[in-house]
C-alpha cells in the first residue's frame, strides 16, 4: 500500500503507470429477477408526476418486518431470510397508495461480535439487492466475522419489488437498442426515432408508478428500511450506481450512517448525473482496453486458439475491422434468427472488460466470428429481447433524475462522427440521443448536490482502470465529499473491487474499516 500526499499526487501516479446492471448508464448489469410468488401492487392508471425534493420519511409500523424463507427464484443462502416492506407509492403522500418491496437478511451468526446492519446496496440501475445478497452474502459474511446483520432490498421496479411497464415493442427492449448504438456508417436517425417511441411509449403506459422510479425514492426507501429495522444508524457496501445512492442518502441523513464504503463510484455532478455516466464509458473503455489487448495477444492464449494478434497494438484495428464487417453484413449466430452486428460485438466487448473472467468468453465470440463457418455463441444479454419491466426501470430511473438536454438530428450526428473518431471503441453509442432527450416531463425532483457537509466515515475503494466507472470519474467523487472520506485505489482493471479483483491489499482495507472502524489516514494507492 503507497500512501499519497492529495489527489493531484495520486491522479499523477496513476497517469504514469497508465466497464439490471444498467441498460443506458452502464452503471452495472440489469438483471431481470424472477418475482416471489406474493403479489406486488397493482401499477396505478394515473400518470401524476411524484412529487418533490423537501418531502420527509414517516416512521414505518413499530411491528417492523416479517421474516421467512426467500423465493426458490432467489437461489438463498442458508440462512437467508426474506421479507416484504411497505412503502408509499408517493411519500407526498405517506398514507395513500403502498407498494411493497423484496427485503433480505442474512443474521450473523456470531452474536457476541455483531456490531449493527450492513446495506448490500446494489448497481445499476437496474440490479436486485436481494440477488447480490444470496451471491457475496457468504464471503462477506466471513470476511467480516460476524459483525454484521447483512441486508438488502430489490429497489422499486427490480425483481420482487413492485413493478413499472412501458410497453415497449420488442425491436425496442434489446440491450443494443436500448443503448444507442448509432447504425452502420455511424447513422443516428434510427436512434431518434426509437429513442422518441420509447418515450413516448413509457409517458402512455407507466404511470405513478414508472414517475416513482427515482434515486431519490430509493434513498427515502432505504431510510423506511432503517426504520423498520429498528437500527439507529446503518453501515452500508455499495458498488456502481449504488454508491450513488449511499452517497444521496449519506448528504440526506448523515446522522444515520456508520461505517460508509463506496466501490466504483461515478461523478456525481447534479447538472449531468446519468448523462456523464454514460458519456464516460468511452474513457472507461480506453482506459482497460489494454488490459484485454495483452490477455488476448500472449502466447499462452494460442493452444486453446485464442490468441487474436501477436502484439497488443494489434488487437484493437482488427476487432474494429470485425465490427464495421459486421455491421454491414451481420454473421449469423448460434441464437436462430439474431445475427452477431458491429454493434453487438462491441456491446460485447464492453460488458467483458468487466472482469479479467469474461476476456476468454470473448475471445471465443470473436474466433468464431472471424470464422465463416464459424456460428459465434452471444452471451445471453445480447441473445434476446429484455423483460418490459427491465427496460422500464433502466430508462425511468436515469431519466426521471435530471433534465437531459435535446439536440437536433443534425448536431447529434456531428457530436456522435466525432466521438467515434475519439473513442471507436464505443462507436458513438455515449453520445447520442437516447429517450431522455424525450422524456415526458423531465426530471421528477431536483437533484441533490453531494458536499463534504456530514461526518467523516466514508471509504471509496476503485480501480485504475474501469470500464463503467472510470478513475477520473471516481476521483469527482472523491472531491466532492472532502474530508468525509478517503480513497484507496488499485491499481487492477474490471468494474468493482471489493471481494471482487482479488487486490488483497485493497480488500484488507475495506474489512479493516468494516470491522475495526479504521481507515488509512489518506488516500493510498494499492499495486
Amino acid at each position: 500500500m503507497t500512501t499519497n500526499r492529495g489527489r493531484r499526487a495520486l491522479l499523477l501516479t496513476v497517469s504514469a503507470a497508465v466497464v439490471a446492471g444498467a441498460a443506458l448508464s452502464g452503471g452495472g448489469a440489469a438483471t431481470a429477477v424472477a418475482a416471489p410468488a406474493a403479489p406486488v401492487s397493482v401499477v396505478p392508471a394515473s400518470g401524476a408526476p411524484v412529487s418533490g425534493a423537501s418531502i420527509s420519511v414517516a416512521p414505518a409500523a413499530p411491528a417492523g418486518l416479517d421474516w421467512g424463507g426467500c423465493d426458490a427464484a432467489v437461489r438463498p443462502l442458508p440462512g437467508q431470510e426474506c421479507a416484504r416492506l411497505s412503502v408509499p407509492l408517493d411519500y407526498a403522500r405517506p398514507h395513500g397508495e403502498q407498494i411493497q418491496l423484496a427485503v433480505s437478511r442474512l443474521r450473523s451468526t456470531v452474536p457476541a461480535a455483531r456490531r449493527g446492519t450492513l446495506m448490500v446496496i446494489p448497481g445499476g440501475p437496474g440490479s436486485s439487492g436481494v440477488q447480490r445478497l444470496a451471491q457475496k452474502g457468504a464471503v462477506l459474511a466471513g470476511e467480516t466475522g460476524g459483525a454484521y446483520d447483512l441486508v438488502a432490498f430489490d429497489p422499486r421496479g427490480i425483481g420482487g419489488s413492485a413493478k413499472a411497464r412501458c410497453g415497449l415493442a420488442e425491436e425496442d427492449r434489446w440491450m443494443v437498442t436500448l443503448r444507442s448504438w448509432p447504425g452502420a456508417g455511424g447513422g443516428v436517425e434510427e436512434n431518434i426515432a426509437r429513442s422518441k417511441r420509447i418515450a413516448e411509449a413509457c409517458a402512455r403506459n407507466g404511470g405513478a408508478m414508472l414517475r416513482g422510479l427515482t434515486t431519490a425514492n430509493q434513498v427515502r426507501d432505504l431510510e423506511r428500511l432503517r426504520q423498520a429495522l429498528g437500527e439507529r444508524k446503518l453501515s452500508a457496501w455499495a458498488v456502481s450506481y449504488g454508491t450513488y445512492v449511499a452517497a444521496e442518502y449519506a448528504q440526506k441523513f448523515p446522522g444515520r450512517t456508520d461505517r460508509w464504503v463506496l466501490d466504483s463510484s461515478n461523478d456525481p455532478d447534479p447538472r449531468r448525473v446519468a448523462r456523464g455516466w454514460l458519456e464516460g464509458m468511452a474513457e472507461g473503455a480506453a482506459d482497460r482496453f489494454p488490459d484485454f489487448a495483452a490477455w488476448a495477444s500472449h502466447p499462452d492464449r494460442a493452444k486453446a486458439g485464442l490468441r487474436l494478434a501477436e502484439r497488443p497494438e494489434d488487437v484493437r484495428p482488427l476487432l474494429l475491422d470485425l465490427a464495421a464487417r459486421l455491421d454491414r453484413a451481420p454473421h449469423a449466430s448460434a441464437t436462430a434468427g439474431v445475427p452477431l452486428s458491429g454493434a453487438m460485438l462491441l456491446q460485447a466487448l464492453q460488458q467483458s472488460l468487466y472482469s479479467d473472467g469474461s476476456f476468454e468468453g470473448f475471445a471465443r465470440l470473436v474466433t468464431a466470428a472471424l470464422d465463416p463457418a464459424g456460428r459465434p455463441v452471444l452471451p445471453p444479454e445480447l441473445a434476446g429481447a429484455m423483460p418490459d419491466e427491465a427496460a422500464a426501470v433502466s430508462v425511468g430511473v436515469i431519466c426521471n433524475d435530471v433534465d437531459w438536454p435535446r439536440a437536433s438530428p443534425a448536431a447529434y450526428q456531428r457530436v456522435v462522427d466525432a466521438d467515434r473518431v475519439r473513442h471507436p471503441l464505443t462507436a458513438g453509442m455515449p453520445v447520442n440521443a437516447t429517450p431522455c432527450a424525450y422524456w415526458k416531463g423531465g426530471a421528477v425532483e431536483k437533484p441533490v448536490r453531494i458536499t463534504d457537509r456530514g461526518p467523516s466515515n466514508i471509504l471509496m475503494i476503485q480501480n485504475l482502470r474501469d470500464p463503467s466507472t472510470p478513475y477520473t470519474k471516481g476521483l469527482a467523487m472523491r472531491a466532492a465529499l472532502g474530508d468525509r472520506a478517503r480513497l484507496v485505489s488499485v491499481d487492477h482493471g474490471g468494474h468493482g473491487v471489493y471481494l471482487g479483483n482479488g487486490n488483497a491489499c485493497g480488500d484488507r482495507a475495506v474489512t479493516r474499516f468494516l470491522t475495526e472502524g479504521v481507515r488509512p489516514d489518506r488516500d493510498v494507492l494499492c499495486r
